[in-house]
């Protein structure tokens, strides 16, 4: 069975699916409101990432959020389906949240993260993202402190080729149970 991947900006019409899967990746941190601005401002950017399967209707199994602030890509979101995990999946929409940044003319790109969130913090760093502080408390329903990372250079020629280059590597790994369109 042919299972196809295609990353798209969010549309309101989505917004329950996406409040669903925010609920299985995040525990509710956004509401319907909050994902309607998101569609609608000028200023973020909200992937998703679809599979469709031979004759089956897509299925949403990931979400990215990137806010454009001055020179800065602000990743505030990143969650795939749990059922998902360990396939790559993080890393094509990473890749996407981080080449939106290129496109919109960014110097570079921050985020937060659980420090007891250990598969993403490898993931970023995969990436590139160094740690570059904390934040206290940061995580109201837990009172966890979040690492900040940051990547720079993302305005640097380089960073469009290393970009190509981990794009092949995705694709790489993926091709083995995915198209990707």
């Amino acid at each position: 069975m042919i299972k196809r991947l295609e990353i798209k900006p969010a549309i309101a019409n989505q917004v329950k699916d996406i409040i669903v899967l925010d609920q299985l990746c995040f525990d509710g941190i956004w509401s319907k409101h909050g994902y309607l601005r998101e569609i609608n401002s000028p200023n973020s950017s909200l992937l998703l990432l679809w599979v469709t399967e031979t004759d089956l209707s897509p299925k949403m199994l990931g979400i990215g959020c990137l806010w454009s602030i001055l020179e800065e890509a602000h990743i505030t979101l990143l969650g795939i389906h749990p059922e998902y995990h360990r396939q790559g999946l993080g890393m094509l929409l990473l890749h996407s949240l981080l080449q939106e940044g290129v496109t919109r003319g960014l110097k570079r790109a921050t985020l937060e993260v659980r420090p007891t969130n250990q598969p993403a913090i490898n993931l970023y760093e995969k990436f590139g993202f160094k740690v570059a502080g904390r934040r206290r408390n940061y995580y109201p329903k837990t009172g966890e402190d979040a690492l900040i990372l940051w990547l720079n250079g993302l305005n640097k020629g380089d960073f469009q080729q290393q970009l190509d280059s981990w794009r092949l590597q995705i694709k790489k790994r993926l091709l083995r149970h995915y198209t990707i369109a």
